[in-house]
């Protein structure tokens, strides 16, 4: 029989839910800026897919923990973390550093879905590591894990018409055109994570990357 003390001490830890589930094996983190007037803006890719995939599942992303809002699912049998980075995009490493550290997580087993400009909507990329191609949330990222060995799902948002106004552009919101083909794409990331976390990425890639 547990110690009573022992349990109380697991309680103020934390760690009661850890012993009935287990640890968490994988961190997916959507990219965005809190506030509802970023909500539906390219640059809030991240945040929407991982929304989509909470909404089909059945849970929330309303716990706040890690500078983010957070919440869990069983996804192809792996307890995953996701969280929505609560820092505003230029900070999301401070989130994902803490959460990683935290449950003991590498980076090869975050899996960060973010908007891309270098793809036009309608498409998605998965890979395994690289640069942040200029994604200030991926750059983050990258400094504060001291690794660039996390998987990526880019969601293709387009680039601006005027290369100098990138800023005003992530932060706008689609034509109507343009939002068909990302949602699309958001329809399929749910399956992508799972394909990804079921340990068969090259898998993912080869059927969701276009």
């Amino acid at each position: 029989m547990t110690d009573i003390f022992e349990l109380f001490r697991r309680i103020s830890s934390g760690n009661v839910s850890e012993q009935k589930t287990g640890a968490f094996e994988f961190i997916v983190c959507g990219l965005g800026n809190p506030g509802l007037e970023y909500s539906r803006t390219r640059h809030n890719a991240g945040f929407i897919a991982v929304d989509k995939i909470a909404a089909e599942k059945g849970f929330k992303i309303d716990r706040s923990k890690f500078s983010a809002l957070t919440g869990e699912c069983m996804i192809a049998g792996k307890r995953t973390l996701f969280m929505k980075p609560m820092t505003y995009m230029n900070e999301s490493g401070v989130a994902v550093k803490a959460a990683a550290d935290f449950y003991k997580i590498p980076s090869e087993r975050i899996i960060v879905v973010q908007d891309d400009a270098a793809l036009e909507p309608g498409r998605m990329r998965i890979r395994r590591k690289g640069s942040d191609g200029g994604q200030k949330g991926i750059r983050s990222i990258i400094e504060h894990l001291g690794s660039d060995a996390f998987i990526r799902i880019k969601l293709g948002v387009g680039a601006p018409p005027d290369p100098g106004n990138m800023v005003n552009w992530v932060l706008g919101v689609m034509p109507s055109e343009d939002a068909v083909k990302f949602n699309e794409r958001i329809n399929e990331t749910p399956a992508a994570i799972e394909t990804i976390i079921s340990g068969d990425i090259e898998g993912a890639m080869q059927k969701y990357n276009n």
